[in-house]
């Protein structure tokens, strides 16, 4: 038999090869993150009929070279284009990523980890990152429950959505600051409210509470009062906290003169205020030589000087002593002028004093203090770890006392100027997010973000010696390097992820069709040498005839 016809042989089964080669490449044209592959071919081997000889110095004679027949083609490498990176596919998924660089996923199946450039991913019922093709959970690094950083330990699973991650614990507000400017010509701040300033706090459970504090000016440039009026729960209703304070308990000096309001007349001779009931017709009285006065008309007698409550006046002090021990006392007449006003002397407190200079308009101290320019918002027995509170540190460093235009700023705000201290509600898991570095964060609407994991990936000496698995998986061989167990950081090599994309095929059509039909006319020219070699055999077999 004829040596061609083998050779042809051979020539067609190695064009077929590499036709198995090109078809796979196309079908994967559109196979998320596949690489294309390359077959190059080999000469089989050869029948040496004639060995070389070398030349002879006797004879004279020249060296022949070897006489040999190849016996036909073999299949000589089939290589894949791992490193040639696929042009971006937009999806918009989140949990796409796609590797920029030479690195793969790490992805298992429970026993063994493989390799891909495949980046569609999805959460599954229980809340692991996996494979949306396979469910092969990604693998990556956790967090250390210490330190709250990544632990680059030995790759395993990343929950990512388990049930602990879904919400982020609440806590106590700790630290405040009121930062503005108090202007001294401000009417809110010279009125017997005072400029209210709102303080928002927590708990340590997570409940909201409003703090509303006033502060007044004095009859002292420069000086100012702060007190606690009430609290607030998130229903806007006044709720009472046992041992709750605000400061100190102080006297204050506050020399002015409290007017008495038209609607109220006072009778010196008797003792006595009369005022108009609400239906403008009823006369009432108060002796003001009792010293057994209803709730009622104490606060009758507050609302006749201009004050909310009989609470707010009793407050106030005069030469002779508190207003609250002479009404009590039955000696509250002693201290009215003729036409029933009262000079007062000042007020007592329990909040705290602000100083500001009243050259620079910047605060100098707080209840006596310079070094200390703050007050504690304490709740006694109320706090961690018997209730549910932290006493809040309200710093007043940052406050001012500049000209206006009668408009004060001054404002009062959580957490300190860095946003440490503010605390929080429960957090409910508002979103997902992943790094270009793979770190992978948990955003809650309690406005706090926590660290779930990190993506590692594997890099390899010889990327191009993996072994395809299918699935979009890739195993490692001696050839490309062990796996380590433990993975990179992917910006270690200069890479990153991208989020929303996915990395395409690498094939390239054009050139796929070019190698189609090169591989077409080698294998019609291998057939024609069975084809030409049988005709020769024909006319041998025809000699006998």
């Amino acid at each position: 038999m004829m040596r061609s016809l083998f050779s042809g042989v051979a020539g067609l089964k190695t064009h077929q090869t590499r036709m198995d080669v090109i078809g796979n490449n196309i079908a994967n044209v559109n196979t998320t993150a596949y690489k294309s592959q390359t077959m190059v071919f080999q000469d089989l081997m050869y029948q040496t009929t004639q060995k070389a000889s070398g030349y002879n110095a006797t004879t004279g004679l020249a060296g022949v070279n070897a006489r040999q027949i190849g016996l036909g083609v073999k299949t000589g490498a089939i290589s894949t284009a791992i490193e040639t990176p696929g042009s971006t596919q937009t999806t918009g998924n989140p949990f796409d990523l796609k590797i920029t660089g030479d690195a793969f996923f790490i992805v298992s199946d429970g026993n063994n980890n493989f390799f891909t450039r495949d980046g569609s991913f999805y959460v599954d019922g229980v809340g692991n990152l996996a494979m949306s093709s396979n469910g092969y959970n990604v693998m990556g690094w956790q967090v250390d429950e210490t330190t709250g950083a990544i632990k680059k330990d030995t790759v395993s699973a990343l929950r990512i959505m388990s049930s602990e991650n879904m919400t982020y614990p609440p806590e106590a507000t700790s630290k405040a600051y009121v930062s503005g400017i108090i202007d001294k010509f401000d009417v809110q701040v010279s009125s017997e409210a005072g400029k209210i300033l709102n303080l928002s706090f927590f708990d340590n459970l997570g409940y909201e509470y409003t703090a509303k504090l006033s502060m007044k000016s004095t009859g002292t440039k420069g000086l100012y009062t702060v007190e606690l009026d009430s609290v607030l729960d998130a229903d806007a209703k006044e709720v009472q906290i046992p041992g709750m304070t605000f400061g100190v308990n102080q006297t204050v000096e506050d020399p002015k003169t409290l007017g008495l309001s038209n609607a109220f007349t006072y009778d010196a001779a008797a003792n006595t205020f009369t005022y108009l009931d609400d239906d403008g017709v009823t006369t009432h009285t108060i002796n003001l030589a009792s010293n057994a006065l209803t709730d009622d008309e104490k606060n009758m007698l507050a609302k006749a000087y201009g004050y909310s409550s009989y609470e707010e006046f009793s407050k106030v002090n005069t030469a002779n002593g508190s207003l609250a021990a002479l009404i009590d006392a039955g000696q509250f007449a002693a201290q009215l002028q003729a036409d029933g006003s009262i000079a007062a002397t000042g007020r007592t407190i329990t909040g705290g004093v602000i100083q500001y200079n009243v050259s620079t308009g910047y605060i100098e101290s707080v209840n006596g203090l310079a070094n200390d320019l703050s007050l504690n918002l304490s709740f006694g027995d109320q706090e961690v770890p018997a209730g549910p509170f932290t006493t809040i540190n309200v710093d007043f460093s940052t406050s001012t006392n500049f000209d206006n235009e009668g408009a004060s700023t001054i404002g009062a705000d959580p957490g300190d100027i860095k946003g440490d201290g503010v605390g929080r509600k429960l957090g409910k898991l508002s979103g997902i997010s992943i790094q270009r570095d793979g770190m992978i964060y948990a955003s809650y609407d309690n406005g706090q973000r926590r660290l779930l994991g990190q993506i590692a990936v594997a890099e390899f000496p010889n990327a191009s010696g993996l072994e395809k698995c299918g699935d979009n998986l890739y195993s490692a061989t001696l050839n490309s390097g062990e796996f380590d167990g433990i993975g990179v950081d992917i910006t270690s090599g200069g890479g990153y992820m991208e989020t929303g994309v996915l990395e395409m095929s690498n094939v390239d059509l054009s050139a796929e069709f070019t190698e189609m039909i090169t591989t077409q006319r080698g294998f019609q020219a291998n057939s024609r040498i069975i084809t030409v070699s049988d005709t020769l055999l024909e006319e041998l077999v025809n000699l006998k005839r």
